[in-house]
């Protein structure tokens, strides 16, 4: 298994702990998750911000390494895909676009690309999981729960993303084509890339590109998959991602680190899509035609700079500053909230978001302070983002232009002795919304809102406790808070009532998130099995709920998650290795104000309970394989007339097949949904409607090539 996973019990609030420059050692990435103690210490988690020996982590930690990514995508056609084979406390990939109703343990991700933030706090356009091309990641690591550790956003978990980076001087060529059995043409999919990389005693330079075009998506049994045209889609798509990292080290103590990405998706619109029948059972399909207005897309550009030492003022300074320019174009309808007599009648449109992000994170770690066993790491994030939606075809503000800045200051100790780890720390969260006077569409009543510059100023707290008791068990628990903003701007875009101030509206108040978590974890010879159980709760959460046109709002609630997760693997030989992965997660909100959670959340915000399972085999030095069954259990939470938004679970089975070659690189064949299962996806089935009742994608076949020198 290529997948390492580390469980620990989560320290969300490792809020404090900052960036390293340590890289986690290749041989925890590039094989099953170690057997010794000792090989799993090696393990170094950047998204942990501060250089901690695994064994001394209080985190559940999931690191899916190059190798796997590579293996992965020969069954799956993006991050959201990967993350659902591979963690199962995350919900089901939408397999289209947006990440919208894809949460971690029942909430929602901070996705980071190097450190740098990639969702949007004042207005989520759920686009997160798709701003960067896998070709050009390493590693992704994801810490689950609550957490602060990235700052705010994280209320389900950290999932950052981290960059390939130049080792000596190399060419790699990727390319590769998938295709269904139903219809080889239309389904036909292909991409090329390229990656370069140089490096000297001083510097280290890598350049790389990578194409797609993606064709239709078939279902199992034969039918065109809809497109979403509104949301946006990943099949019928072209995308370029252009990455270059560059590494200069000015001495033997300080390096100064640039890195730059610019990813770009967009829908190619040859296709429109027929409304289905949820209650009749019938899916919604695509058939060729012309789409009015423009195409859905993508377009983000991922900037940041980082100057590191390691002797300075006694201790390590990391300092990054960011940058991201994101624009997300929707497609278009005559929805009833596009609608306005002055426009005239029927009128389409479509929305597109922007929001640009500036950012530092100062950061200084101090190790054995005063030569006792006690690690000090302190410093200060700033994020400034600035954001407004449009109805783009007639220039009309949905979400007025809100900008927000974030200070957080914060300090950790870490005491580690004779196998006991004790973590406390405080962040500081302060920040200021500012929002200018505005008018909501007609459909909200045309509500003249009175602007506001709101603070909020939060003091986050954790404690973690990490205790090995031998070579082979440990145990550990937690407790943290996490700070989110509660999508601003579809609370702003929603305001239907007169005299409502931005200073006074309690909607905009901040998402708090109390996590608790405790576990235990084995490492043997042969078998690996790591368990822990978690609560996340928040007294004003931010719920999602869609209105007649299926655009949703926030309802700000109390809400309360809990759950298990499972992972175990055991190796039956040097060759072969099972693995079983389970998460059972569940949830409820309080749905009549009585400070009491009464109802439970349904799929818009909920995972189902799931089963991964999959068997290795390296059949000599040239092949492995990989046989993974994934299984979504029914979730079945509503009576009556709601009933149609239960869940019928699905599973599916997926096989790869890996065969390095001497002089002609390496081969890798994917057979996805290998018994070509028909099924309708988790969201489709939850939270979709007539329009988005799409099924899953049926048998698909596909052959990568990878070549280096």
């Amino acid at each position: 298994m290529k997948q390492s996973v580390i469980s620990i019990a989560v320290l969300a609030a490792l809020s404090s702990i900052a960036l390293s420059g340590k890289v986690y050692a290749a041989e925890a990435g590039a094989s099953e998750l170690s057997t010794s103690k000792d090989d799993a210490e090696v393990l170094t988690i950047m998204a942990t911000r501060a250089p901690l020996p695994a064994s001394s982590v209080p985190a559940t930690i999931t690191v899916i390494d190059g190798e796997e990514i590579r293996l992965q995508l020969s069954v799956a056609n993006s991050l959201s895909d990967i993350l659902g084979n591979l963690v199962p406390s995350f919900s089901p990939s939408r397999q289209k676009l947006t990440s919208s109703g894809e949460t971690l343990r029942g909430r929602k991700p901070l996705y980071l690309i190097d450190g740098v933030p990639q969702s949007n706090p004042l207005r989520d356009g759920a686009r997160a999981a798709n701003t960067i091309d896998p070709l050009m990641i390493e590693r992704v690591e994801i810490i689950h729960g609550a957490s602060a550790i990235q700052g705010m956003g994280a209320s389900g978990g950290i999932i950052n993303i981290v960059t390939k980076s130049a080792s000596g001087t190399s060419q790699e060529v990727n390319a590769g084509f998938s295709t269904q059995p139903t219809d080889v043409s239309d389904s036909l999919s292909y991409h090329a890339g390229y990656l370069w990389s140089h490096g000297e005693d001083d510097y280290e330079i890598m350049l790389g590109a990578h194409l797609r075009e993606s064709g239709l998506y078939f279902d199992g049994e034969g039918n065109a998959i809809g497109v979403d045209t509104t949301q946006g889609d990943t099949m019928d798509s072209s995308s370029q991602d252009f990455f270059g990292k560059f590494v200069y080290r000015l001495n033997d103590e300080q390096e100064i680190r640039l890195m730059l990405n610019h990813y770009q998706l967009a829908s190619n619109g040859d296709y429109i899509t027929v409304t289905g029948d949820r209650a009749a059972g019938i899916p919604a399909i695509s058939e060729r035609g012309l789409l009015e207005g423009d195409p859905a897309e993508n377009e983000i550009t991922t900037a940041s700079f980082e100057l590191r030492d390691s002797d300075f003022l006694g201790g390590s300074l990391n300092w990054q500053l960011f940058s991201q320019d994101f624009s997300a174009l929707y497609g278009g309808g005559t929805f009833a909230t596009f609608q306005d007599p002055a426009y005239g009648t029927d009128i389409f449109d479509q929305s597109r978001n922007d929001s640009n992000k500036l950012g530092s994170r100062v950061t200084l770690n101090w190790q054995q302070v005063g030569d006792i066993p006690v690690d000090m790491t302190a410093g200060v994030d700033f994020l400034e983002d600035t954001t407004f939606q449009e109805l783009a075809q007639t220039g009309r503000k949905w979400v007025p232009e809100t900008s927000f800045e974030n200070w957080a200051p914060y300090v950790q100790a870490r005491y580690m002795n004779n196998g006991l780890t004790l973590s406390a720390g405080l962040r500081y969260e302060y920040g200021n919304l500012k929002v200018d006077d505005f008018t909501t569409l007609y459909s909200y009543n045309s509500t003249f809102v009175e602007g506001g510059d709101p603070s909020f100023n939060e003091l986050l707290t954790n404690f973690g406790a990490v205790y090995n008791f031998n070579d082979q068990w440990r145990g550990f628990v937690s407790i943290s808070e996490a700070f989110s903003m509660p999508d601003v701007g579809r609370v702003l875009r929603a305001i239907d009532q007169p005299d409502q101030d931005v200073d006074d509206f309690l909607n905009l108040q901040p998402v708090i998130t109390d996590n608790h978590e405790v576990g235990v974890e084995y490492h043997g010879d042969n078998l690996n099995a790591s368990l822990s159980y978690f609560e996340s709760n928040s007294d004003l959460g931010a719920r999602l709920s869609p209105n007649v046109d299926g655009i949703y709002i926030v309802n700000r609630e109390k809400t309360e998650i809990s759950g298990f997760e499972l992972d175990t693997n055991y190796a039956l030989n040097n060759d072969a290795t099972i693995g079983l992965m389970y998460a059972d997660t569940d949830g409820d909100f309080d749905s009549d104000e009585d400070g009491r959670v009464d109802t439970p959340l349904g799929g818009s915000n909920m995972t189902p309970r799931r089963l991964n399972l999959y068997w290795t085999q390296y059949w000599n030095g040239d092949i492995n394989t990989r046989l993974q069954w994934n299984k979504l259990f029914d979730r079945n939470i509503y009576s009556g007339t709601q009933a149609i938004n239960n869940f019928d679970g699905y599973d599916t089975l997926d096989f790869t097949m890996n065969i390095a070659t001497n002089n002609a690189g390496d081969f890798t064949i994917g057979l996805e949904n290998l018994l070509d299962e028909y099924y309708f996806t988790y969201y489709a089935q939850t939270a979709g409607n007539d329009a988005r009742n799409f099924t899953g994608r049926g048998r698909t076949v596909s052959v990568n090539w990878r070549f280096q020198w």
